[in-house]
């Protein structure tokens, strides 16, 4: 049997696992894990405590959540970020899973404002648009998602132009044409 990763994330499934349910689940032989996104580090230190003795991970499914989840037990995180800075991501959990806090904390405050950036609309549509910032992709999703809106963009744009891990990668004919758009501030 393949092994199964619970998918917890209320806001995108519109169900929740409650902390019971996942216990009684993560007994079964091949449920491995969770991605845990519910946005609570309650809910993830309820659910460590609860899975303790199996083997199960609980995973982080909330960037901006990864380290303090992974304070009160959690493993990793399945991550947005990761598309655009995975070694940083890496390292944060590295770091954490080593026991080098101050280490993880101070990559996890470097990143912080990017986490937030590439969530200012719905995903995956942030995260494309700073791909295509970085000259990575272009930044088109499906319907019926649309196109970062152009107060969004500025405000990722600004985010990675911020972030040690992505300001020296920004495609600077992308900056300068969004700052030609009379709808988009662009820091300098």
């Amino acid at each position: 049997t393949l092994p199964i990763v619970l998918y917890n994330v209320p806001g995108r499934t519109g169900s929740d696992l409650l902390p019971p349910t996942i216990a009684r689940l993560a007994s079964l032989p091949n449920v491995i894990g969770i991605k845990e996104a519910s946005g609570s580090v309650d809910r993830a230190s309820e659910i460590v405590q609860l899975t303790s003795g199996l083997e199960f991970s609980v995973i982080s499914g909330d960037d901006s959540l990864t380290l303090p989840t992974m304070s009160v037990g959690a493993t990793g995180v399945i991550s947005v970020a990761s598309n655009i800075v995975p070694g940083a991501v890496a390292a944060l959990t590295t770091a954490a899973n080593s026991g080098r806090f101050a280490e993880a904390r101070e990559l996890h405050y470097n990143l912080l404002s990017l986490f937030r950036a590439l969530f200012v609309e719905t995903n995956p549509v942030p995260v494309k648009a700073a791909a295509q910032m970085l000259g990575l992709c272009a930044p088109e999703v499906r319907l019926p998602l649309t196109g970062l809106l152009p107060a969004s963009q500025t405000y990722l744009l600004q985010a990675l132009q911020a972030c040690r891990f992505t300001a020296d990668r920004v495609v600077t004919s992308q900056a300068s044409s969004w700052s030609s758009n009379p709808d988009i501030e662009v820091a300098a």
